[in-house]
């Protein structure tokens, strides 16, 4: 078996039982309870559930971001995002990670309750950082962390996935009408705050030097 099969099956079979932890989170927490709950629902042994998660909640709660991420690329893969303004993919793509964990909203209190642990907290933030870097290519945006406003669009992104997932998690409206407006309102700020942004940048772009250390490095790299 080739090395990219093998590592496309221990995926799948990661999936499976990361979902199936999902159901056991709510009452048992982010950790081993809930791990060797769900590989007793699948008859899978603890020796192979340990494997497949060996740092136990670190582990499951590094691949909770991985999962969102492919779950949400698959919701979206009929859609066509590029006729559409980027605010309205931005908002897509926030959007459709809310939708695919609608069905665990607990477990999702849960997470960042875990999260917020002091072990925790440096993992969480390249999550979050990496989840607003999917989007964004996802929106279209290739750029490289060598571009001036990489840094600033992913961070702002960031604010907005933060501020609308802990929103969500408290809507109790009907189909989380509340939170769609919210999210509404967030984009309509970073907006702004892009265009701002923008006119700073062109008058920034005219410093001396500055092109020099933007300028990607040439394909065999720079000379000493």
């Amino acid at each position: 078996m080739k090395s990219d099969e093998a590592l496309a099956l221990k995926a799948l079979e990661k999936d499976r039982l990361f979902e199936m932890v999902l159901q056991h989170v709510p009452f048992d927490g982010w950790g081993s309870k809930s791990l060797q709950a769900a590989a007793a629902d699948l008859g899978m042994t603890p020796i192979t559930a340990r494997r497949l998660f060996p740092q136990g909640q670190e582990s499951l709660l590094a691949w909770l971001g991985d999962w969102l991420d492919r779950q949400a690329a698959r919701r979206l893969a009929d859609e066509n995002l590029e006729r559409q303004r980027i605010r309205q993919r931005i908002a897509r793509l926030v959007a459709v990670r809310l939708e695919v964990l609608a069905r665990h909203k607990e477990a999702m209190r849960r997470a960042v309750a875990a999260g917020a642990l002091p072990r925790n907290l440096y993992a969480t933030s390249r999550r979050i950082w990496a989840g607003a870097d999917d989007m964004w290519r996802m929106a279209g945006d290739q750029g490289t962390s060598r571009e001036l406003d990489y840094w600033t669009r992913r961070g702002l992104l960031s604010a907005v996935w933060v501020s609308t997932f802990l929103f969500w998690l408290e809507d109790r409206s009907e189909g989380d009408a509340e939170t769609r407006a919210f999210l509404d309102r967030r984009i309509d700020n970073v907006m702004t705050v892009a265009r701002l942004k923008g006119r700073v940048e062109s008058m920034v772009r005219g410093l001396p030097g500055l092109r020099v250390f933007l300028r990607e490095p040439p394909a065999g790299g720079y000379r000493s």
